[in-house]
């Protein structure tokens, strides 16, 4: 087993005035994965990055970086943690070239201009390297953020939104380049709020909302895990109950009776064959239906039960 590349225990933060935006987070990253961080608008992403990456003072808690207390020895830590935050931010009239490079030298390493070319050139920005940056387009600003973050190549590089405001066929370029990253080794956190990249790009999914992780666990896992099935009878006749030869299974009653839906299953397959049944039950007892409609649940409805609390027992 790997030692963790990043170990997260009971971390908590409270800000002056008691807003509480962290709340005993538990978490552990393993090398060479990429791990999405879901969750809506205020759960506590960004701070949960700010106190790995020292930008904000956990009031308690313990962060491993490394193998080390992030806390004594910081310096040491900080220079193989990249991170890409969420607003943009550099000199707007300087040029890209020279806004990476200094990146480089805040980290203490040694100029090194073939270094810095291959990195422009992976991101597409080496066209642009002269370029002053506010002439750039907002995904090319990204970017360089990304360069900027990338010029002293951490091990560790924390991306807090990266996609955001970017067209799709940007955010599947910026998708590849995260891949390209993990194949180089580098473990990659990756904060957002579209599920799609989530989906695309992540080995393993953590769901945090109100400063609490809900669940952390392989994809595929929680499709396994908390994956559910949905079926729409629309009924020839409407009826006032459901009928009692079908109440042993997860059924309700919408239209004044006219559709009788299922919501049920367990990601296993255990959905689509309860689905089955029914109509089978249905046939047999003359209960006649003139349209199915099936669907598995995806990865955002998990999400959005889970933010909405309606999936108590996900962890």
């Amino acid at each position: 087993m790997h030692e963790p590349i990043l170990d997260i225990c009971g971390l908590e933060k409270t800000y002056k005035g008691g807003v509480q935006a962290l709340k005993g987070v538990d978490l552990t990253i393993r090398r060479g994965e990429i791990f999405a961080l879901l969750g809506p608008n205020g759960a506590g992403k960004t701070t949960l990055i700010g106190a790995v990456c020292g930008l904000v003072n956990p009031t308690g808690g313990t962060i491993a970086a490394f193998g080390e207390d992030i806390r004594r020895h910081w310096k040491r830590a900080r220079q193989k943690i990249g991170l890409v935050p969420q607003e943009l931010s550099f000199d707007m009239f300087d040029k890209v070239i020279r806004q990476v490079r200094y990146s480089r030298g805040m980290f203490g390493l040694p100029p090194d201009e073939a270094r810095i070319e291959e990195v422009l050139r992976s991101l597409s920005l080496w066209d642009k390297r002269d370029a002053q940056i506010r002439e750039l387009s907002g995904g090319m600003k990204r970017r360089v953020m990304i360069a900027k973050a990338l010029s002293h190549d951490p091990e560790l590089l924390f991306l807090d939104e990266p996609t955001a405001g970017v067209d799709v066929e940007l955010r599947r370029d910026m998708w590849r380049q995260i891949d390209a990253l993990r194949a180089r080794g580098v473990t990659i956190i990756l904060t957002t709020h579209y599920i799609e990249e989530a989906e695309e790009m992540a080995d393993r999914v953590g769901v945090i909302n109100k400063g609490q992780i809900l669940l952390v666990d392989d994809k595929d896992a929680i499709m396994a895990k908390l994956g559910r099935t949905e079926a729409h009878f629309m009924l020839a006749s409407p009826v006032a109950d459901v009928p009692a030869v079908l109440s042993s299974y997860p059924l309700h009653l919408e239209e004044e009776g006219r559709r009788l839906v299922y919501r049920g299953g367990d990601g296993t397959g255990k959905g689509k064959r309860e689905v089955a049944e029914l109509a089978q039950i249905m046939a047999r007892e003359g209960i006649v239906f003139t349209g199915l409609d099936t669907r598995d649940s995806t990865l955002e409805d998990i999400f959005v039960d889970l933010v909405e609390g309606k999936l108590e027992n996900a962890a």
